[in-house]
């Protein structure tokens, strides 16, 4: 999946990269779920293909969303991190969460987190930014 980059707006040019069916659950699940690995992504709830995610991940990469490194407790496995782009993204997450909560008929539960990071503010996301900065990039 390449993004086409069809014009200069910002918004279009974003929605190129994170506007399919796939690619921010897969971000949801680096940030919320602490999903680092392949199979791990394939198991949410939503039902990704291997194919799919291997695309969306590929992109991901190529973009500068996440990085890919070799698993050191096992040859097969890789795992997947967030890059500063990455985390950036944590406050879109969190306004379509509240959104969600607020329009669509959401989990209590998650709707109840994404409500609490909203109300939160910037100093709620500053403090989830720095956690996801310790996990990801060391």
């Amino acid at each position: 999946m390449a993004t086409l980059e069809r014009s200069g707006c910002p918004i279009s040019l974003s929605l190129e990269l994170v506007g399919d069916r796939w690619t921010l659950l897969i971000i949801r699940d680096l940030v919320f779920a602490g999903k680092r690995h392949f199979r791990e992504f394939l198991q949410s709830d939503e039902g990704i293909s291997s194919r799919t995610l291997a695309e969306r991940l590929q992109t991901l990469q190529d973009e500068g969303i996440v990085t890919r490194s070799d698993d050191p407790t096992h040859a097969l496995k890789a795992i997947y991190r967030l890059t500063e782009a990455g985390i950036d993204l944590l406050p879109v997450l969190v306004m379509l969460g509240a959104w969600g909560s607020k329009y669509r008929n959401a989990d209590d539960k998650l709707a109840r987190i994404a409500d609490e990071l909203a109300a939160g503010g910037e100093p709620a996301l500053e403090r989830m930014k720095e956690r996801l900065r310790a996990e990801h990039l060391g």
